[in-house]
């Protein structure tokens, strides 16, 4: 047994419970590294918290559950990072005390032994514990912090005996040099994370604001949540009976394992779509899901194009600032034939407003109305998910930005740096086409997962490359066409995209 696991399976920790129907126990992700065991292992305790209790999974929760199940991984975030001169592994312990005491979401772990589905429950009092590793004096210890954080996103987690956070303290030559923290996904989403990390680096006491977890799923049973739920379903049951199932027309497929990952790093999209946004209104998110819609329709001959963009649901009374998974997906079409790409912006801003309305509902309940869906319309497919991690949140540096609009010159420069990469290859069961934006120091990452018998691999480039083409078109020109063709006939051979 690898050090790190040792440290998630301790006599403190509820026995394992075993259930017929769902795994307690997830597999990690990546290659994971060699290890040593830790130098020290530091104790941290909490007790005598107000909001212990247990119930049912949130309707948030409950989405995420059961795509960490479909997918076989707990879904591991975050990584290592520098710590400030100065700091001990003392202040390092505090700061995962302070955690797991301020926010529920950090002392919640599954229970399987109450019916037949998986509930919550948040700890008042418990114990957890802080690793401190040492890195040789002759290494760089950030290759040591990032050797101890690929080692806690790849070990195995247990959902009913282990906490949601594995956090370590990287020394070398006895000062605290990294911090590792790694989040199981369950305990939040990305906005509930920006959330967390900005309060604990304000070192924030002021009581907590919001649903949280117990309450949310309170909240989702009673009337009101039964009648958010309702309109929902209405919604979903109108939209999904107007699809025409068009299937992609079949391809080769290549040897190997079926989802392949792409990833293209672009410093030309973060201009390209800022300035469509200050142009049309829009959002940032809604530039990028037209154009990405667009590039999609051009490269399969399939519109209008339906999809599941990732609902934050952060707008929601009581849930702006809480730390917990919200995200939902939600479901829209869109038909961006004959359209300028300001007016394919203009439709999918129309189009996702449903979806982002009713992107708070019963996850179970929308999957067995798909499921009859599928059932009585063979080829209906709605796995094209857009998920847009970017923090859109406005603050003062973008209200005083009266930066000018990029120019041709200036985006065609930004384009020479564009890179292309394969990222991975797995036959783990993935969403069959997934789109996944990330900010980075220099620009923006569109990271891509697809189903290669759906989709094939030597279109992947082409097609990311087109949504950063149709982005600096449409911010020189928002008159300029998407280039999307009406509906076409099931078996139509796809047209190649737009190098």
């Amino acid at each position: 047994m690898n050090a790190s696991h040792a440290a998630h399976t301790r006599p403190t920790d509820p026995p394992r419970q075993n259930h017929p129907n769902h795994p307690t126990r997830l597999p990690g992700e990546g290659p994971g590294a060699p290890l040593p065991g830790p130098a020290e292992r530091v104790a941290v305790a909490f007790a005598g918290l107000d909001g212990a209790g247990t119930e049912p999974l949130t309707w948030g929760q409950w989405s995420l559950w059961e795509a960490m199940v479909r997918h076989g991984s707990w879904m591991p975030l975050g990584g290592a990072r520098p710590l400030a001169p100065g700091t001990t592994v003392q202040d390092v312990a505090d700061e995962l005390r302070h955690l797991v005491t301020r926010y529920p979401s950090m002392r919640t772990r599954l229970r399987f032994d109450a019916g037949p589905e998986p509930r919550q429950e948040v700890a008042g009092a418990g114990e957890v514990f802080l690793e401190v590793h040492d890195a040789p004096d002759g290494a760089d210890p950030a290759a040591t912090a990032a050797a101890v954080a690929a080692h806690h996103r790849h070990a195995p987690f247990d959902l009913a005996a282990h906490w949601p956070v594995r956090m370590s303290v990287v020394r070398h030559r006895g000062t605290p040099t990294h911090l590792v923290a790694v989040i199981c996904h369950l305990a939040t989403d990305a906005a509930g994370a920006r959330t967390m990390l900005r309060e604990v680096a304000a070192k924030e006491r002021s009581p907590l604001r919001g649903l949280q977890p117990l309450e949310q799923a309170r909240w989702q049973r009673s009337p009101a949540g039964r009648l958010q739920d309702d309109r929902a379903h209405r919604h979903h049951e109108r939209l999904l009976a107007a699809i025409v199932p068009r299937p992609l027309p079949a391809a080769p497929t290549p040897p190997g394992p079926r989802y392949w990952t792409a990833e293209l790093r672009s410093r030309a999209l973060r201009p390209a779509v800022r300035a469509v946004a200050r142009r049309t209104g829009a959002t940032p998110t809604t530039v990028l899901l037209a154009l990405y819609a667009a590039a999609l329709a051009r490269a399969t001959a399939v519109n209008p194009v339906v999809v599941r963009p990732m609902v934050g649901n952060r707008f929601r009374p009581g849930l702006a600032d809480v730390v917990c998974m919200l995200s939902q997906l939600g479901l829209c079409t869109l038909d961006l034939a004959g359209a300028t790409l300001d007016e394919a912006v203009d439709r999918t801003r129309r189009a996702t407003l449903g979806a982002y309305k009713y992107g708070y509902y019963d996850p179970r309940r929308f999957a067995a109305l798909l499921d009859r869906a599928t059932r009585e319309r063979p080829g209906l497919d709605v796995s094209c998910v857009f998920n847009d991690r970017r923090d859109e949140a406005p603050d003062a540096a973008d209200a005083a930005d009266d930066t000018p609009a990029p120019t041709a010159e200036q985006l065609r420069a930004a384009r020479t740096g564009t890179a292309f990469r394969w990222a991975e290859r797995t036959d783990r069961p993935s969403e069959r086409l997934f789109l996944n934006v990330e900010d980075e120091p220099e620009g923006v990452l569109l990271s891509f997962t697809a189903d290669v018998r759906l989709l094939p691999p030597d279109r992947f480039e082409p097609l990311l490359r087109d949504v950063e083409g149709l982005a600096v078109t449409a911010a020189l020109d928002g008159t300029a066409a998407t280039g999307v063709s009406p509906a076409a006939p099931t078996g139509v051979s796809p047209a190649a995209p737009t190098p």
